[in-house]
């Protein structure tokens, strides 16, 4: 059998030697003398059996970028937490997250050995297959990120059918039902239902709660009235979406505009993120400032894309916005941008159909295509 290979992330020698004194026998060791916030070479990483990586506990850029670390990894390697300090709050979090195991520092030489020969033994030799997830959400109020998502998820779904690859829309404004009145179904998510933590929530739960649209995208909504759950428990929200990456290939999810106490958790999961927002000045401004601040603040592992919807050509001379003022504008941010036609967009949401349904090759669906699938 070919050699389990342990990499091992930590800024602190004492860690770092105490892991090769303990590993040494388990498995080939690999060490990255780093803190976690200023890993950028992930060879190592990628090649391992089992990560080990050294965590700050109280400090919240650490946690995410640990949050990013297990998104990136996606199940295919276990990983173990070394910390100096956590609460059961934190310790909850770690579970959450997934983690196989979290020890305090220094971690005993045989403890850190038994916990890390216990992921690797429980560890699958094949995972399931995580989805990709992207998610929308909008710079301003009204400016289509529901209807890019609900198309996004259906361009998706088609391109992937040859493969057999499946794809669900997830609606995580749970105090109105827009994507589900955009396809015209009935939402069936009742987050009452899954528990205080979504403890409740399995495969078999998740598909009596899935609405499936004629075009064969699958729907989570919740059925409530607006207001009644503005702002679900972060661990539903989590479990949720853990269940679904589980159950499908693709993930498109439609967030709300209100940040929520599950957005940051949302993003950081996410494998492309996408600010929907109009040709205007104010709207502009209000895209790049939420790029900016999602990448300053660590947010993100995917680097946000600015989609400007309704675009139109000037046609004549005068003033009005250019291309070449949203390009400077958004700068790298700018993902591209998708053609103002009204009346297809409503006729379809009217309907509850895709925009090919009332007009193959239409410039809406042409316009997102090239976006989601840029080389």
């Amino acid at each position: 059998m070919a050699s389990r290979a342990i990499c091992v992330i930590s800024p602190d020698p004492d860690a770092r030697d105490a892991a090769r004194a303990a590993l040494g026998r388990l498995a080939e060791l690999s060490t990255i003398n780093q803190s976690i916030l200023d890993l950028n070479d992930f060879a190592l990483v990628d090649k391992a059996d089992l990560v080990v990586v050294d965590v700050d506990a109280t400090r919240r850029e650490q946690l995410l970028a640990l949050q990013k670390l297990m998104a990136r990894l996606a199940g295919r390697a276990p990983v173990v937490v070394l910390t100096e300090a956590f609460d059961d709050a934190v310790g909850r979090w770690f579970l959450q997250i997934r983690v196989s195991d979290f020890l305090r520092k220094p971690a005993r030489a045989d403890d850190l050995l038994r916990s890390c020969a216990k992921a690797l033994r429980d560890a699958r030799p094949e995972v399931e297959a995580r989805a990709r997830v992207s998610s929308f959400l909008s710079a301003l109020g009204g400016v289509g990120s529901t209807t890019l998502a609900v198309e996004a998820a259906i361009q998706l779904l088609q391109a992937g059918a040859l493969a057999g690859e499946t794809a669900c829309l997830v609606d995580l404004d749970f105090s109105g039902n827009a994507c589900a009145d955009a396809l015209d179904i009935e939402p069936r998510l009742d987050i009452a239902e899954l528990g205080a933590d979504g403890e409740r929530l399995d495969a078999r739960l998740l598909e009596v709660m899935l609405s499936r649209h004629s075009s064969g995208v699958g729907l989570l909504s919740a059925k409530g009235r607006r207001g009644e759950i503005a702002n679900a428990n972060p661990s539903v929200v989590a479990r949720l979406l853990d269940v679904a990456a589980s159950t499908f290939h693709h993930l498109v999810i439609d967030l709300p505009r209100a940040w929520t106490s599950f957005s940051d958790d949302v993003l950081a999961g996410s494998d492309r993120v996408y600010i929907v927002t109009d040709m205007t000045v104010p709207g502009l401004r209000a895209a790049r400032r939420l790029a900016d601040r999602l990448r300053e603040r660590g947010v993100t592992a995917a680097t946000p894309g600015v989609i400007v919807n309704r675009y139109q050509t000037n046609l004549f001379f005068g003033g009005g916005l250019r291309r070449a003022d949203i390009e400077r504008a958004l700068g790298p941010c700018f993902a591209g941008a998708v053609v103002n036609n009204y009346p297809l967009v409503r006729e379809a949401i009217d309907r509850g159909v895709p925009l090919e349904a009332v007009k193959p090759g239409n410039n809406v669906s042409a316009d997102l295509k090239r976006i989601l699938f840029a080389a």
